[in-house]
């Protein structure tokens, strides 16, 4: 469960790939998260 796990997202971050645990609009959902919570 550190950096050198690939299933984690610190994993895939330190391996550079993405997945499950790391989508590659992971910047764009929180944004859009954001704007709906605030629309609320």
């Amino acid at each position: 469960m550190g950096k050198g796990d690939k299933k984690t997202k610190k994993g895939k971050i330190v391996k550079g790939t993405y997945g499950n645990s790391r989508p590659r609009q992971a910047t764009k959902r929180k944004a859009e998260e954001k704007k709906e919570a605030a629309a609320s």
